[in-house]
């Protein structure tokens, strides 16, 4: 029993040391996305191995390392629970009025069109973005056009199609390809009722997986390019979207930090929107990201939609000439730039055979 705990205890040791080792393959980056369950199954098996400790010394090296292990997922997640510190929702005489956006992965596949219509219709969102939607969906969504008279539609049928709505003020949109002419971004720049502008940036670029893309490439440089577009907006900006990592990844991090956005995950839960079907296996994919002067009301996931990804809504308002400090942007170090413009033209050459023709 204690060396089948002790080869239980090794793997999972292995698992949680694997991303700290900054290849691109999926083998090494694969591992960012289960922290949470390595840090369930570690504190478990911790727990039962303290039974064997006393009786079988060696064991204590490996208790050690898991430990220190256990301390550090936990020091990592603790800014993602209602413990940790977050921006205030404070509203000023500038702000603007409230907005809602949702932003939904519907699955390609998923024809249960009616659940999501049904969301939007109840929800009423300011925004909605859609990924993973090809000709059939946008088809389906046309009833809802009516209240949504501003549109971007980007009808695939390789899993990369995403569609924009809303009914705010456009001043100007845009589709992107930063890194393959067949995963677009869409960056809109908004007017609130009130006369509040502002960036909104939609994404959703390739996962590297063992069924999708064999490395990080196109992910990372993709997304990175977003965060060097943004980082010299004067505007407020969001963006949101079906990032394909996890906030407390390394890429995620360097994303943060070139962008200068804040994490709007940070206080407010981890907030897990894939695996819909599998709650073990949940993760936070969909992720939210903000300028300071972008005030975070509520951050939260709504019921499954038939997608393998729950639907993640926000509201939050504008704050006009907003000067104020957060000590949730973090900015980037020495050297690390040039990391970044190597990311992204590493995610520019790559190319991909594992996408099916749109």
């Amino acid at each position: 029993m204690a060396t089948t705990l002790a080869v239980i205890s090794i793997l999972l040791i292995l698992l949680s040391v694997l991303p700290f080792i900054q290849h691109q393959h999926w083998i090494f980056r694969v591992a960012e996305f289960i922290k949470i369950q390595l840090l369930i199954l570690q504190i478990i098996v911790f727990g039962v191995m303290m039974v064997y400790v006393q009786e079988m010394s060696w064991l204590w090296a490996i208790q050690s390392l898991q430990f220190l292990l256990i301390t550090y997922h936990v020091y990592v997640l603790m800014r993602y629970t209602k413990f940790w510190k977050k921006q205030k929702p404070t509203k000023t005489a500038s702000s603007s009025d409230k907005i809602k956006i949702i932003s939904c992965n519907i699955y390609q596949y998923n024809n249960e069109y009616h659940r999501f219509i049904q969301l939007i219709e109840q929800e009423q969102p300011d925004i909605f973005v859609t990924m993973e939607s090809n000709a059939n969906w946008e088809k389906a969504m046309q009833c809802l056009e009516k209240d949504y008279p501003y549109q971007e539609k980007v009808a695939l049928e390789n899993t990369y199609g995403m569609h924009f709505y809303t009914k705010l003020k456009v001043r100007n949109i845009q589709t992107h390809y930063f890194v393959a002419d067949d995963v677009p971004s869409i960056e809109a720049e908004l007017e609130t009722h009130d006369g509040h502008r502002f960036v909104f940036f939609a994404v959703h670029p390739p996962p590297p997986s063992p069924t999708e893309e064999e490395n990080s490439k196109e992910r990372d440089g993709d997304l990175l390019s977003v965060a060097k577009k943004v980082r010299d907006y004067t505007l407020p900006v969001l963006v949101t979207g079906d990032f394909n990592n996890v906030a407390w990844a390394k890429s995620s991090i360097l994303f943060k930090k070139t962008s200068e956005l804040i994490d709007a995950r940070i206080g407010r839960g981890i907030l897990s929107t894939f695996h819909a079907k599998y709650w073990f296996f949940r993760v936070p994919l969909d992720l939210v990201f903000h300028s300071t002067d972008i005030i975070i009301d509520k951050l939260f996931i709504y019921p499954s939609v038939g997608s393998d990804h729950f639907p993640i809504g926000c509201t939050f308002h504008v704050e006009a000439d907003s000067q104020k400090q957060d000590e949730d942007v973090k900015h980037l170090e020495a050297g690390e730039m040039e990391e970044v413009n190597e990311l992204v033209e590493e995610g520019k050459k790559e190319e991909s055979d594992n996408r099916p023709s749109s």
